[in-house]
């Protein structure tokens, strides 16, 4: 297999194959907590893509020199700088954002997705594989926190990004937590059958972690 198709299926496995959300089930609460809207997961996915490459990144450059005994530690520390540099540049050059994520932007650090990359595969492999597997888990979990936010946007309010879209009176409960796990269950059974259809049902076969 060519480098080329090696990193191509890196990235399509975070989007289906190992989807974060719809096919590992991680991060499901923070994923509910930010999904009531459209634009409020795209920001939040956006933020969680950069924090995801950027540590799976620089955990390949030091894998090296993170001693096994302390690599938990080590991951964390590492997960904490990058979530602390999305932060202060949200702070300081999206203040109207900030003031509606601020919250949500710190608790990327406890998000399992993150952690669970850095263990089972950046520790593992180089840094271009270890950037495309970053990019593809952050690109899955992106995309899954819009779909999310579409269907409990459109349903639970009848607008869409904010704006007003359906006049009919809406499905109140899908802007609630438990409508939000209806909606995410829906969802991850339709990525399984997408996994069956078309890719033989052979994702989710190694990046287990625990939920966050």
């Amino acid at each position: 297999m060519s480098n080329t198709a090696r990193y191509w299926n890196l990235f399509r496995n975070g989007i289906f194959g190992e989807n974060p959300v719809f096919r590992l089930a991680l991060s499901l609460c923070p994923a509910v907590a930010v999904t009531s809207g459209v634009k409020s997961g795209f920001l939040m996915g956006v933020a969680v893509l950069f924090v995801q490459t950027m540590a799976n990144v620089t955990t390949s450059l030091l894998r090296k020199f993170i001693n096994p005994k302390v690599r938990i530690p080590t991951y964390m520390f590492i997960i904490a700088t990058w979530v602390t540099v999305t932060d202060l540049a949200m702070a300081a050059f999206a203040r109207d954002v900030y003031a509606q994520m601020g919250l949500y932007i710190k608790l990327i650090v406890a998000f399992a997705i993150i952690l669970s990359r850095s263990e089972l595969f950046a520790s593992k492999n180089k840094v271009v594989p270890s950037f495309f597997d970053g990019l593809g888990m952050g690109v899955g979990f992106l995309l899954a926190l819009v779909i999310i936010g579409f269907f409990r946007e459109l349903l639970g309010k009848g607008s869409l990004w904010g704006i007003q879209i359906i006049d009919t009176k809406p499905l109140l409960i899908m802007i609630l937590p438990a409508g939000g796990f209806f909606a995410m269950g829906i969802l991850m059974g339709f990525f399984n059958w997408i996994d069956i259809k078309f890719f033989g049902g052979k994702g989710a076969s190694g990046a287990g972690g625990s939920h966050g």
